[in-house]
């Protein structure tokens, strides 16, 4: 028996079939037109209208609306991209592995003492020069500490890209029981772990991690609105998330840090 269940995020409605050879549930977002065997994130209880603004988190919705009781209990349930996967370790050592080959299809022993897997760190340290140069005059001018490393923070970086002041402005509407955390956690630490993706095997603990984050989103709506220009601004609510979800996760349960795959369904052979 299978206890793990990925729903792998798509806006490509060309890449069911290989989807579905992974034997992951594949999920359509967008307005591209998806056939019967896509799960969509616009029918039901949905948000899906805002899918410009909130990426893969108008799925999150629709599934914690919709489907999220109905999964077994006893399911480890996860998400990945259509480009972004989770690496089966033990396809390691054999470099001539197709993408099939190489992700996640089962749950490994090592997650028995865990709640939840995150996937691998990114280090803003590691951020060339250059480019803050080039995207981040004003984050710099505002901490001129970034010329070292030590400096590249969360916020640093997200100032960077997705304009100075709005991280800020988004924390302060936060709960008051996460609020002073999180935004020490974003002044303090150098990476997070990327993307919003995440295998969790509590349902309850999934439950209570939407109703933190679609909550605060909506209160981030009443000051950001929809009225954004520029894709560092208009996916600003999927990208408050991204920040948040390690934070949350790692506060309120025990992580597992579990490496990544990036590879393009779209250019992938998997004869």
């Amino acid at each position: 028996m299978n206890n793990l269940e990925i729903f792998c995020i798509c806006i490509h409605n060309k890449l069911l079939d290989k989807i579905k050879e992974f034997n992951y549930t594949p999920v359509g977002l967008g307005t591209d037109t998806f056939s019967s065997g896509w799960t969509r994130d616009n029918v039901g209880v949905n948000i899906s209208s805002k899918n410009k603004f909130y990426g893969e988190l108008t799925f999150h919705y629709w599934l914690w609306k919709n489907k999220l009781n109905s999964i077994d209990k006893d399911k480890w349930i996860g998400f990945c991209g259509y480009r972004r996967f989770w690496k089966n370790k033990c396809s390691d050592s054999d470099m001539s592995l197709n993408i099939n080959q190489k992700i996640l299809k089962k749950v490994h022993p090592s997650w028995e003492n865990y709640d939840v897997i995150l996937g691998e760190h990114i280090f803003l340290d590691q951020i060339p020069l250059i480019k803050i140069i080039k995207y981040g005059k004003t984050a710099f001018l505002r901490n001129p500490k970034a010329i070292f490393k030590r400096g590249r923070t969360i916020r640093f970086q997200f100032d960077m890209f997705h304009g100075n002041g709005v991280l800020d402005k988004a924390i302060n509407v936060l709960n008051e029981n996460d609020r002073e955390d999180f935004r020490q956690f974003v002044n303090t630490n150098k990476s997070y772990n990327q993307g919003n993706m995440f295998i969790c095997k509590s349902k309850e603990l999934i439950i209570k991690y939407y109703e933190t984050i679609f909550s605060w989103l909506n209160e981030c709506e009443k000051i950001f609105g929809f009225d954004l220009d520029g894709y560092g601004k208009i996916r600003i609510y999927g990208f408050l998330a991204e920040r948040f979800l390690p934070f949350w996760f790692n506060k309120y349960s025990k992580c597992l840090e579990w490496p990544i795959i990036f590879s393009d369904l779209r250019e992938e052979n998997l004869n």
